[in-house]
């Protein structure tokens, strides 16, 4: 992953798996299976990109702080 994931469309992509879910009558359970899997690795990715985020802020906090 060489470009900052874009924690916005993560979250977006993680809201369109919850509705696809609600919005079904009778779910495929091989499709809910590939939904799920891919649920899965955008909360993965979203935790990692938070922590990025968190280390961010954390690093400004200090450079603020100096003096």
């Amino acid at each position: 992953m060489t470009e900052k994931t874009n924690l916005t469309k993560m979250l977006s992509e993680l809201d369109a798996i919850a509705t696809w879910f609600e919005t079904q009558g009778d779910v495929d359970i091989e499709e809910g299976l590939v939904k799920i899997k891919e649920g899965a690795d955008l909360i993965k990715k979203s935790k990692k990109r938070l922590a990025e985020v968190e280390n961010t802020f954390e690093e400004i906090k200090k450079q603020i702080n100096e003096d």
